[in-house]
């Protein structure tokens, strides 16, 4: 039945999928899909509006209208469903050698670094610093064996391309997990780190993004992701911009 009360209302235009909304609402209620935040089901919303200031680009606004009631039932048999549910498998394009993002490999960063040449004579080329595959947030397990003991450096997608020196500045003795807040499922990403910071002796995280409002939501979901495994681990936040300068370092405290 539907009764006049308070609810949320999101402005599509003003949305940018940042997700943080969707972390701030324990009831489960809103979900990014496409890029934008929408609101699952009317009995998911208790209106009492914990989401109002998470969101950056004020999206989110409390209407009255008329609306079914809210469900504190509804909402638990929702969240214990999504808890339930099998985490979605990423869309991975298999070709006939087989996909290497399906394989955990050990990597061998490169010490030295070796001469080309280009039009102005000889240059220097920064080694690879990567040391694991995969990359992708999505793709690693939680269990893999390069992250025991690790110092982790979770990065928005964009930020190495931003960033000329990310292997020599950032990269180096770091395992790195990549991904994007807005583009990717929110929830998914908490309960990896979740799973991630269970890892024995996970020694730090620094959390590069990009000065967007859709990569604000990255270190929040990392230290959603660390409280919800019990864990203090030390976080510097470094947010980078368009023309690759570091703008800003933020430690937090373990």
């Amino acid at each position: 039945m539907k009764i006049k009360r308070k609810i949320i209302e999101i402005d599509e235009e003003r949305c940018d999928g940042c997700g943080q909304c969707a972390i701030a609402c324990a009831e489960g209620a809103i979900t990014i899909e496409g890029g934008k935040a929408r609101l699952i089901s009317d009995n998911y919303c208790d209106g009492l509006g914990a989401c109002l200031g998470e969101c950056p680009q004020d999206a989110i606004r409390m209407v009255e209208r008329e609306a079914e009631d809210f469900d504190p039932v509804a909402v638990e048999h929702h969240l214990e469903q999504r808890e339930l549910a099998p985490a979605k498998p990423p869309a991975v394009e298999v070709m006939a050698c087989g996909c290497p993002s399906s394989q955990i490999k050990i990597l061998q960063p490169r010490s030295t670094a070796g001469a080309t040449h280009g039009t102005q004579g000889p240059r220097v080329a920064t080694p690879s610093q990567l040391s694991h595959w995969p990359v992708q947030i999505r793709l690693v397990p939680a269990k893999a064996p390069f992250l025991k003991g690790a110092d982790l450096l979770v990065a928005a997608d964009c930020a190495p391309v931003a960033y000329p020196d990310f292997h020599r500045d950032f990269l180096k003795d770091k395992v790195v997990l990549i991904g994007c807040p807005k583009f990717d499922d929110v929830p998914q990403y908490v309960e990896k780190f979740a799973e991630i910071f269970k890892v024995p002796n996970i020694r730090s995280v620094t959390v590069l993004v990009m000065e967007v409002p859709c990569c604000s939501g990255l270190p929040m979901i990392v230290r959603k992701g660390m409280t919800a495994a019990g864990k203090q681990v030390p976080m510097e936040e470094v947010v980078i911009g368009p023309q690759g300068k570091v703008l800003k370092r933020q430690p937090y405290a373990a």
